[in-house]
């Protein structure tokens, strides 16, 4: 029986960048696995969404084919199915690309035990981040809880160079085993035709990621720091979804171009790497954030359990446009512009007072990106119960946030389409008009167009109310 290396994909499906391939590579001729894990993630906050799923089942497709179709798949209790490959085959080494998230840190320490039990070489490596979490600490050995020093003291005192390239024109994959299945048979695919339309927007795997960076870098970079404040301009890189599914790795991105743009532009872009980094970073050393508040305070605060403000939060029908053009964004393209999900996720947590654990699930169904640590993070900063967190009594407008954001209301209207004739003047704030405004822009207002489902004032003070109740 020939001996052979065992590379487990996670998230981390591309050939380039990749340390553990690479490994894998020097060790004996390849087989690279996949194993979609249906039993320890048991937590719904854990669970696989709706459109992460859709993305991964094109994402291993387009693995596949740079792998010579050699992709093992399986699914199920990874700790079982690797017992099987054990059993069955001669393994060399097996190795992997570590992931961050509490279930998956403990799933993967037993596998370890497992696989040096049956002196198989076993090597982890860290393949979607740019700094380990338990290498950025305090000068007293504690993590941080402020972005800026963590970032600033810790990350970029830190070595950060290059990795090597895989190349596979010379690697050897062993044949597909006979225990696999194919990427078909693990039923990634959601039911409802919600998600076919995402076929238009995007394109999916390593190479449309890099097609995608380059166009950012030669196109959107210049100009970042202000212009990634607007939903409508081409300064955001729009690779979140590709960055978590490891389509294309944080270093690649790093290296590539810190000294093409102004300097400005890269090290605001570099930043934004950075809090992708903080966000991983909180969870490995807060893991019970991900479904608890980091503050302690806010176990206190007063939710509403309306649903039916949830609902129309979730439809883009608060009467809010800006709000609501996110919302139907979400919806249509599985994707929501940053500056927008700042300002939606304010309006339900501050503004509707529902609970951001509501919000989190509902953004990790429904986004091709979702990603626990960057979901978590975010929503925390937002509802103020996190770390670095935007104090509570920072509320979003988003009447200010769309006339400063969105001036000419391009984008609201692309998504709002019922408001496409509204002069701009009324566009975010539509109960200003008058009766001959809407009859003139062809709207029924409250039938074709929800008036709002609460009042800004109104629910601001409501909101700053119940926050001076945990605050002492």
């Amino acid at each position: 029986m020939n001996k052979i290396a065992i590379h487990w994909f996670r998230r981390d499906l591309r050939v380039q960048d990749n340390p553990s391939l690479q490994f894998a590579a020097q060790n004996g001729p390849i087989t690279p696995i996949y194993i979609l894990d249906t039993v320890n993630n048991t937590q719904k906050e854990f669970k696989l969404g709706e459109a992460s799923a859709w993305w991964l089942h094109h994402s291993l497709h387009s693995l596949d084919k740079s792998l010579a179709n050699k992709l093992n798949c399986f699914s199920g209790d990874p700790i079982e199915i690797i017992k099987e490959l054990i059993e069955n085959n001669e393994i060399e080494s097996f190795s992997w690309n570590r992931c961050y998230s509490p279930w998956e840190i403990k799933r993967d320490t037993e596998i370890k035990v497992l696989l040096k039990e049956n002196n198989i070489n076993v090597k982890t490596f860290n393949g979607s981040l740019l700094w380990e979490p338990w290498e950025i600490l305090k000068d007293d050995n504690t993590p941080y809880k402020v972005f800026s020093p963590f970032y600033r003291k810790g990350c970029l005192v830190k070595h950060n160079g290059p990795r090597g390239i895989v190349s596979l024109e010379n690697v050897t994959f062993c044949k597909k085993l006979d225990s696999s299945g194919d990427i078909d048979s693990l039923n990634l695919l959601p039911n409802h035709e919600w998600k076919d339309k995402f076929e238009n927007y995007w394109n999916i795997g390593e190479k449309a990621a890099m097609t995608k960076y380059i166009h950012f870098r030669d196109n959107g970079l210049t100009g970042y720091k202000e212009g990634r404040n607007f939903p409508i301009k081409d300064n955001v890189s729009i690779l979140s979804p590709h960055l978590h599914f490891g389509e294309i790795s944080p270093h690649q991105i790093w290296h590539d171009n810190k000294d093409l743009c102004p300097e400005k532009d890269v090290a605001h872009f570099h930043s934004e790497l950075g809090w992708r980094e903080f966000s991983y970073y909180l969870i490995y050393h807060f893991p019970f954030m991900c479904t608890e508040n980091l503050n302690k305070r806010f176990d206190k605060f007063p939710w509403s359990t309306n649903k039916d403000y949830l609902n129309a939060w979730k439809k883009g029908n608060t009467g809010y446009p800006i709000v609501d053009a996110g919302m139907r964004q979400l919806w249509e393209t599985g994707y929501m512009h940053n500056r927008v999900r700042m300002v939606v996720a304010s309006f339900l947590v501050k503004n509707l007072l529902i609970d951001w654990r509501k919000g989190l699930e509902w953004f990790n169904d429904c986004l091709c990106d979702a990603d626990l640590a960057n979901n978590t993070a975010s929503w925390q900063w937002t509802a103020g119960s996190g770390a670095d967190a935007a104090p509570y009594f920072r509320i979003f407008n988003p009447i200010l946030q769309g006339k400063k954001f969105d001036p000419d209301g391009t984008y609201t209207k692309k998504y709002v389409p019922e408001l496409e004739n509204m002069p701009t003047k009324y566009l975010f704030a539509p109960w200003e008009a008058d009766d001959s405004v809407f009859k003139e822009a062809g709207i029924e207002y409250g039938k074709d167009y929800p008036k709002p489902i609460v009042s800004i004032e109104e629910s601001r003070d409501i909101a700053l109310k119940a926050y001076n109740q945990i605050k002492g």
